[in-house]
């Protein structure tokens, strides 16, 4: 029997709804989680199901000539029928990319002629990014296609505008006190609501001015600080981020978590922010020491991501 492949999880760093506009994002592979097909004996499992319904959208694509990628649908059909599922421990709604996951994982199993991940050049990164957006809106109604990307790559990938990506070398692991980490809420959120809610206020003059310079601002300059593992000016600019995040993304950050979020930025002991979309799922953390952000944030489930 052929070994199938790993998708790792991913989490992106930097952009969330600030790429929407234009803004620069940053997302790295996050080998913490993973998934990965496998027939089971058990027929018809859950995820079994939710790839027959995946399967009927694909299909509606391909009749009606819109797919962008050319995938063997009648092999995923075969493999349906024989028990295939999808097994995955990424969290789902979670921000950690559950279906960017499974996207890449139908696309590395079926894509006829596919793009190589290790021979890759900027136009293959444009052309899988939209080939992975139309297969990843299934899951969420409009997306971007770079939680697919990451998953498919399991590279770290800097989007410095919506036509230009580029695979991108981070800077190397410290072994300091510092850490970026993951905060759990416990409850997952629902990406579509969310993007709702942002596009909604994005209506409002003041919101939109906010989103195109100071959240532009500080976004793109923890992107390029942390590129250049020059922590002052990161921190410095997290803190403005995490406070621009508090004051206009409230609706994204859930109520019993508005509070800590504040502490560490009146204390500067650690600085949240979102991990995707928000609403539930993980939280993002960065701190210069992770020991007193544990103990801070005692009483409260963390996940190291890396050391910084």
């Amino acid at each position: 029997m052929i070994k199938e492949s790993s998708f790792y999880s991913k989490i992106l760093l930097f952009g969330e709804y600030g790429i929407i506009q234009d803004a620069m994002g940053l997302s790295i592979p996050y080998n913490s989680y993973q998934g990965r097909f496998h027939f089971s004996k058990d027929m018809y499992s859950e995820s079994n199901e939710h790839l027959r319904t995946y399967y009927t959208y694909l299909s509606y694509l391909d009749v009606t000539h819109q797919i962008i990628a050319k995938l063997d649908l009648e092999q995923f059909k075969k493999d349906i029928k024989k028990g295939i599922s999808f097994d995955s421990s990424i969290p789902q709604g979670f921000g950690v990319g559950s279906s960017g996951a499974l996207v890449a994982a139908i696309y590395d199993k079926y894509a006829v002629q596919k793009i190589d991940p290790e021979n890759i050049t900027k136009s293959d990164l444009s052309e899988l990014k939209k080939i992975f957006g139309q297969m990843e809106s299934h899951f969420h109604g409009e997306s971007s296609g770079l939680d697919p990307l990451i998953c498919y790559l399991n590279l770290p990938v800097i989007i410095k505008s919506k036509e230009e990506l580029d695979t991108v070398g981070l800077p190397s692991q410290e072994t300091g006190q510092g850490a970026i980490f993951l905060l759990n809420t416990n409850e997952p959120g629902e990406t579509q609501p969310m993007v709702q809610i942002f596009m909604e206020k994005m209506k409002e003059q003041g919101f939109r001015n906010m989103v195109k310079t100071e959240l532009k601002k500080y976004n793109d300059e923890c992107i390029t600080s942390f590129l250049k593992g020059d922590f002052i000016p990161l921190f410095k600019s997290l803190k403005q981020l995490s406070l621009v995040l508090l004051q206009n993304f409230s609706p994204m950050i859930p109520n019993q978590f508005q509070s800590v979020w504040k502490k560490g930025i009146d204390s500067g002991d650690y600085y949240l922010k979102l991990c995707g979309s928000g609403g539930g799922g993980f939280i993002l953390g960065f701190t210069r020491d992770y020991k007193r952000a544990q103990s801070q944030l005692k009483g409260y489930q963390l996940e190291l991501v890396q050391r910084i």
